[in-house]
């Protein structure tokens, strides 16, 4: 039990010879069985995929961005039309990040004040304020079923001093977010920053802990930190926060980065790469990810993975593939990012499955020599 609101999370299985674990989360829109992997689709939609084509893809849950969907279409829109799932056609979990990842990435255009954050939008230019009851309210006209509460995510690298003024803010926001009317079956997660220094991460995530949310997660990581550090933050903030409730590492990542933070206790992750190196022309495999795009596979008859199960590879070519990347033709990159999708929800699965198991070093063991 979590944040003392319901069994929305159980941890079913531990690995033991790591802090892995097998759990449910279960939510207004459907139970997702952890670790999970969200993609990404920030606007309402993930990149060149259909809501049917993610299901059949065994995709459980995504994260959707409440900035970008407050710039455009607007809340009013989404309201009208009943809320987030009914206007992307999407009917299970939905994650929506609060905004705070767009105070580090749109920094140029961003004011911290100490009741919130003033945007020009990167659209229009035009204003736009985001604050602790805006942004809870704005998650409750989406109707999210997961909330992420408004914090700073400061750069790296980072002097101590404005890491500090970042968890502080960070603190201060969570309670205000906490305080916040929600929906029934709605959840909220806390978000632990403090840049690379353990002890800011320690007090934040206790400080966190003492508002009992319901879920919390690392944030300020993948933001051109050294791989080293960034497992050092996961290890840290998570030692800090509820054994009992989900914990979530946002924006990662690469394969092994996923592995090893499942090693440390992390339960769900949301990321753009496989979408985003779909459209670069890169499709991911078990020997690593590749260059579909490039020349030496203009006449390669091979799929873009051997012995995957997935559309794109049970009807097309690598030699295909390249083609219609090198000629524009949308279908390329629709195919790749099926792939890529597909290719992460077996991660996922073959994860799941070996903690159940007991073999989750074996896959840790070869995840590692990729």
């Amino acid at each position: 039990m979590s944040g003392g609101r319901g069994n929305f999370f159980e941890v079913v299985c531990r690995d033991g010879q790591s802090g892995a674990r097998r759990g449910r989360l279960r939510t207004a829109h459907g139970t997702m069985e952890t670790p999970v992997f969200m993609p990404v689709g920030t606007a309402g939609t993930v990149k060149a995929t259909s809501p049917a084509e993610l299901g059949e893809l065994g995709v459980q849950g995504l994260l959707a961005n409440t900035y970008h969907l407050c710039a455009r279409p607007g809340l009013e829109i989404i309201r009208e039309a009943g809320g987030l799932h009914r206007f992307m056609g999407w009917d299970g979990p939905i994650l929506t990040d609060s905004g705070g990842y767009q105070v580090f990435s749109l920094a140029r255009l961003r004011r911290i004040e100490a009741d919130g954050v003033t945007f020009n939008s990167h659209y229009d230019g035009r204003l736009m304020r985001l604050t602790p009851a805006g942004v809870m309210a704005a998650q409750r006209d989406l109707g999210s079923d997961i909330a992420m509460v408004l914090d700073v995510c400061p750069p790296y690298p980072c002097a101590r001093d404005s890491a500090c003024q970042a968890v502080d803010k960070t603190l201060r926001w969570a309670a205000l977010c906490a305080e916040q009317p929600r929906a029934d079956g709605r959840r909220v997660f806390g978000i632990v920053q403090g840049g690379e220094y353990p002890d800011l991460r320690r007090h934040c995530a206790g400080g966190l802990r003492a508002l009992d949310l319901d879920g919390y997660a690392v944030g300020g990581v993948s933001v051109g930190e050294p791989e080293a550090l960034m497992m050092a933050a996961v290890e840290t903030s998570l030692a800090e926060v509820p054994a009992e409730a989900p914990r979530y590492l946002m924006g990662v990542g690469k394969p092994r980065q996923i592995v090893e933070a499942v090693a440390r206790g992390v339960d769900m992750f949301d990321c753009v790469i496989p979408t985003r190196f779909a459209r670069n022309g890169t499709a991911f495999t078990r020997e690593g990810p590749y260059p579909v795009k490039a020349g030496e596979y203009k006449r390669d008859t091979r799929p873009m993975e051997e012995g995957c199960a997935c559309y794109a590879c049970r009807r097309f070519s690598r030699a295909y593939v390249r083609h219609l990347l090198n000629v524009n033709e949308i279908m390329g990159v629709r195919l790749v990012t099926l792939h890529n999708l597909h290719w992460f929800m077996e991660l996922m699965r073959e994860i799941r499955q070996a903690i159940e198991n007991g073999t989750f070093a074996a896959l840790r063991r070869q995840q590692e020599a990729v």
